[in-house]
């Protein structure tokens, strides 16, 4: 085919693509910088504010299971959100996921701390953590639907790329917002009020989210599906656990490795660099600021890759990386060697990578129309949950038994092999049209 018989995408619908791309981009980019920088104050200051009343190895356990309730959470609203969006529309549920996030991030950074309120403080925290998960349940869903269903066929895994790199975006603006008061609160300050900074920033991310997404159409895939079959399932997510159960269970199961990989990188390593390595805050935030960059600027390669060579092998090929790096891993933080602990790092961002860039065109494409912001978003908040929410805790746990980070290392190295024999029952769709995705894919390798 020439140039000139290749069909010609318009230029006011190319321009629309574009700023969904970005749209999706800066405002996952948000709403994950939200969710992150509760990570942060988890590892870091929860503890001795929320739960002074116990040990210092109670207290950091208690702050990481406050971490794990926003998981729990992320199916609730990847369900009741992704009910909506299959019924109502993509644009309107994106924009109700950002306000929840940022009013409870606001209000957390305004949160009374035990001393002064008493149980009520941790009671307040675990209720705002909830609305966050709710709103992030639904986020992730609605986000890779509108850059997946605005993408030319050969570019769906790109488009989803974009989404996916919001988080490590996010998790790179976390870091800089803690950096930053570290580096410039003294230490009695940084815990009195130093820590709230990061969260009363968000309410200015919350109005620049809220300017761009309004400005967003409906995609084009759900439009056409509505125009050809007026009528809504009344409630997707019966139909879903009833003829796609299998879609969700694998989908499910490959996303848990990847956030398994990634909670190790996000939340617990700070923990254990500061609590067991005796590391500054400062050099562990440092380390995962720059490791997350890793994640990002890889993220979209590997994106990519998987519009030319397939979802499932680019997800085997940062699978088996991962398989390979769990126990070089922590050996090397071991060390507290700084450039050793780097390397550490960026080695196992790029698995993280590989894993986690086709994630969202593969989920996507294994529902129809009608039912793909629930699917998409049941499937990914389930492997969370499993596989990320409860990292923080039984990775302190396991080194609190076993008084070795091996057996953390061989913790990732069970997770990620179940993702890799989950991965073979999600069939190869990269090819398919988004219009006949989820009508016939059988749940057997190929």
């Amino acid at each position: 085919m020439t140039q000139q018989d290749k069909p010609q995408v318009p230029a006011d619908k190319a321009r629309q693509a574009r700023k969904v791309l970005a749209a999706s981009f800066i405002g996952t980019t948000f709403e994950w910088y939200d969710f992150f920088i509760y990570a942060s104050a988890a590892a870091l200051v929860f503890g001795p504010l929320f739960f002074p009343n116990v040990s210092d190895f109670a207290g950091q356990l208690a702050a990481f299971s406050t971490f794990a309730v926003g998981f729990i959470a992320r199916p609730l609203g990847g369900i009741v959100i992704g009910h909506f969006g299959d019924r109502v529309g993509r644009k309107h549920m994106l924009v109700f996921c950002l306000l929840s996030m940022g009013l409870a991030t606001v209000l957390i950074g305004l949160l009374p701390t035990y001393e002064q309120i008493g149980i009520w403080a941790p009671i307040l925290l675990v209720l705002l953590r909830v609305l966050q998960g709710i709103g992030i349940g639904g986020e992730w869903g609605g986000a890779v639907l509108m850059a997946v269903e605005y993408a030319p066929p050969n570019r769906r895994g790109l488009y989803g790329g974009f989404v996916q790199i919001g988080t490590p975006a996010g998790l790179i603006l976390a870091n800089l917002a803690f950096l930053s008061v570290v580096a410039f609160v003294p230490e009695d300050q940084f815990l009195t009020w130093g820590w709230r900074v990061p969260f009363l920033l968000s309410a200015v991310l919350v109005i620049v989210g809220l300017v761009i997404r309004l400005q967003l159409e409906e995609t084009p895939v759900f439009a056409d599906a509505t125009a050809k079959a007026p009528k809504k399932e009344k409630v997707p997510l019966f139909v879903v656990l009833r003829s796609h159960w299998k879609g969700v269970l694998a989908g499910g199961l490959t996303m848990s490795s990847t956030a398994m990989i990634g909670y190790v990188l996000i939340a617990y390593i700070l923990s254990y660099g500061v609590n067991n390595l005796e590391m500054p805050r400062s050099t562990m935030i440092t380390l995962v600021l720059l490791s997350s960059t890793v994640w990002l600027f890889t993220c979209l390669i590997f994106a990519h890759w998987s519009d030319r060579w397939g979802r499932r092998r680019v997800y085997t090929w940062g699978a088996l990386g991962g398989l390979l790096w769990a126990f070089p891993f922590f050996l090397l933080m071991d060390t507290r060697n700084l450039a050793l602990m780097t390397l550490a790092m960026f080695v196992l961002a790029l698995p993280l990578a590989a894993m986690y860039s086709p994630v969202a065109a593969m989920l996507s494409e294994l529902f129809p129309t009608r039912l793909r912001y629930t699917g998409n978003s049941l499937a990914y908040q389930v492997g969370t949950l499993f596989g990320g929410a409860f990292v923080p805790v039984i990775a302190t746990t396991l080194y609190q038994v076993y008084g070795t980070s091996m057996a953390i290392s061989a913790y990732i190295f069970v997770s990620v092999s179940i993702g890799l024999i989950a991965s073979r029952f999600v069939p190869e769709t990269s090819q398919i049209s988004l219009e006949s995705a989820g009508v016939a894919a059988p749940m057997a390798a190929r």
